[in-house]
């Protein structure tokens, strides 16, 4: 079917840019010591982190263990849980999940590690893990040096295996390229770096180095000792992150249908905070003129129109650039993936299956 005979509101994908964005990224990782890890929770679709592996990543990156356990399900061999999971029934799911693939969970905690580590052993399965180290963003994780020095130590002597370390620095993702930004991408890894070389300097084996995302891909993917890096929002550029991130393009939109007109001065769509997104701010109009998104309630879009906008009447689709990618996704249960004006593959997106 054509773009405009899909059911609105709907969420769509410029096919062309989604595949310019999957090779860009691919392409940066070729011949690099550090390896791509894509984010699962960015596109949330089992199919497109198929095509990422497809074009060179080593594994894939989820945040939650339901979505580790349908990747594992679906055939990824390799998956990090870039998390901290503290229930004991997720744990006991977690060592079940051991047993199948290659998966690897983050720890900031000695007694969360005991609980991992009495898991396996109850299950004779060895658990791998990463110790988070709080590389500045002061979410998770230990600080680096002695105390993750420490957690590390414990770590192996527990029985767990003792993979790596990981660092994420999401406070930075969003800041403006230049010089100040490649000073503050230094300032988190180096501390990581330093982190890794001290276990190293005491027999400590460590295979991982996990960091960085989209907005620092190129200098955290450059920087000696780092082994992975966990870009997601690459692949479906939302306008938030493109204002710091103009290397990939935006491909993200929701059409949705004119619904209403009153006295020539607004419209109103049928898409609001149901379908789109605004935590990360207002979303924009694609491609037209003068129309300013005012506001989103739950089913409604209000949309301002200015003089001498393009005109608008009830029954016109419209098409929204989305703002923050991760969120709208997650208010999908399906993505139409547009090739000049037509339909050209649905993705189904796992926000059900997965959570």
């Amino acid at each position: 079917m054509t773009k405009q005979e899909i059911e609105t509101p709907a969420l769509l994908v410029d096919l062309d840019r989604m595949e310019a964005n999957l090779e860009r990224m691919a392409a940066f990782f070729r011949g690099m010591p550090a390896k791509l890890r894509p984010h699962f929770k960015n596109h949330k679709c089992l199919d497109l982190a198929a095509r990422q592996l497809k074009a060179g990543a080593i594994g894939i990156t989820c945040a939650t263990l339901r979505e580790a356990e349908c990747l594992v399900e679906h055939g990824v061999r390799s998956v990090l849980l870039a998390n901290e999971i503290v229930d004991p029934a997720k744990i006991r799911r977690f060592a079940d999940l051991a047993r199948q693939a290659d998966v690897i969970v983050c720890v900031d905690d000695e007694k969360v590690a005991g609980d991992l580590a009495r898991a396996g052993r109850s299950r004779q399965t060895l658990l791998s893990v990463l110790v988070d180290v709080d590389v500045g963003q002061h979410r998770c994780g230990v600080p680096p040096g002695e105390a993750a020095v420490r957690l590390a130590r414990a770590v192996v002597k527990m029985g767990l295996r003792f993979r790596g370390l990981m660092g994420y620095a999401g406070h930075i993702s969003h800041q403006m390229p230049g010089p100040e930004k490649e000073v503050a991408v230094a300032a988190t890894m180096r501390p990581l770096v330093e982190t890794k070389a001290r276990l190293e300097g005491e027999g400590v084996p460590v295979e991982i180095v996990s960091a960085a995302a989209t907005g620092t891909y190129t200098s955290s993917g450059c920087y000696p000792g780092v082994t992975e890096v966990q870009a997601g929002s690459y692949l479906l550029m939302d306008t938030n992150y493109r204002q710091c991130c103009t290397d990939f393009e935006l491909t993200l939109t929701v059409l949705a249908t004119v619904i209403s007109k009153t006295n020539g001065d607004h419209v109103v769509i049928d898409a609001g905070l149901k379908t789109l997104s605004c935590e990360r701010g207002i979303p924009t109009v694609k491609n037209l003129k003068g129309l300013n998104i005012h506001k989103l309630n739950a089913e409604h879009g209000i949309i301002d129109l200015q003089e001498g906008s393009a005109p608008v009447q009830i029954g016109d689709r419209i098409e929204i650039w989305v703002r923050y990618s991760d969120a709208t996704v997650n208010l999908h249960e399906r993505m139409y993936g547009v090739r000049n004006g037509h339909v050209e593959e649905v993705f189904q997106l796992s926000t059900r299956e997965c959570r």
